[in-house]
């Protein structure tokens, strides 16, 4: 058997941070009062299930590590994708957390449907919601930087990025 060679890796357009450190920074601090006391468990599965959507490598190889590393089950990330065929994996909260993250990040229709809302706000605390909406904009942010300036997957160890 031969051994085979991976593909060339690309490089980064650019480095944000470096190129653009007050928007960096800002993004960061978002991120950071967002995500402040909710489930550290659910915030990357919406990291997760987002970045997934916008096919942010970088974003998917940084969030699915470090929620392996807070001890996440690589099943319950494996299956995310395929969450409704798969809802057994999850409670009714992180369900209703996963559809809200997919109705705000693609917003098919131009607005996330009523019963999507309807049915995270009956599993969240109006505080609880507004930062999980606020989690989901961010990582949506972190996406679309990520995609546009080419950040590179694989090179990310957990807990590297002190946020």
């Amino acid at each position: 058997m031969t051994a085979t060679q991976n593909a060339h890796e690309h490089t980064p357009r650019m480095q944000m941070a470096k190129v653009a450190p007050e928007v960096y920074k800002a993004v960061l601090a978002l991120e950071l009062s967002a995500k402040k006391g909710l489930d550290p468990a659910l915030v990357e599965l919406v990291k997760i299930r987002a970045s997934q959507i916008n096919h942010c490598a970088f974003c998917i190889d940084m969030h699915t590590k470090d929620a392996i590393a807070a001890g996440e089950s690589v099943e319950r990330i494996v299956l995310l994708p395929a969450w409704e065929e798969s809802r057994h994996f999850y409670t009714e909260k992180e369900l209703a957390a996963i559809e809200l993250t997919e109705a705000v990040t693609v917003l098919t229709d131009g607005f996330v449907p009523d019963e999507v809302y309807e049915k995270a706000a009956k599993h969240f605390e109006e505080r609880e919601l507004a930062q999980l909406i606020a989690v989901i904009a961010t990582i949506n942010v972190w996406n679309r930087i990520g995609v546009t300036t080419r950040l590179v997957p694989g090179h990310y160890t957990p807990g590297a990025y002190k946020v």
